[in-house]
């Protein structure tokens, strides 16, 4: 089995941001890489990205970026018929922590993206209505 690889990549400060929270929730279990783009007026998405995709040529390797049809996606789709290459799309805390708990546990990396993704969804909550809809169920 190839050797994994995790790279979160972003606008801005996103993905070392979300480093810094995977950590302090799960701790060092896995090694994450992370791209923050756009820092420097002099920053080079194209060369970054073919640094990453050259860097670990000899891995399995997960991309997590921040938004669907963004440059940083973009650039990473341009790999997408790589093997052993998978992009997702839509970067958030509660499919990073699932994600990251299981990333070096599971044989096929494609199923734990699937089933990871179905589960972060439903982590997305409207606050304010869950609790109306709660009180107005215990009114009954």
């Amino acid at each position: 089995m190839l050797e994994r690889k995790l790279v979160l990549a972003s606008h801005g400060k996103l993905a070392s941001g979300m480093n810094s929270s995977l950590r302090l929730i799960c701790g060092g279990i896995t090694p994450i890489e992370t791209l923050d783009c756009y820092l420097t007026e002099d920053f080079d998405l194209e060369k970054a990205v073919s640094e990453i995709m050259e860097r670990h040529r000899d891995h399995e390797l997960v991309v997590v970026t921040d938004l669907f049809g963004g440059s940083v996606n973009n650039e990473f789709l341009a790999h997408i018929n790589r093997a052993d290459f998978y992009l997702v799309a839509g970067m958030n805390l509660p499919f990073l922590v699932e994600f990251a708990m299981q990333f070096q546990l599971v044989d096929s990396l494609s199923k734990l993206i699937e089933t990871t993704l179905t589960t972060a969804k439903q982590s997305i909550q409207f606050c304010n209505q869950l609790i109306s809809s709660e009180i107005e169920e215990e009114d009954f």
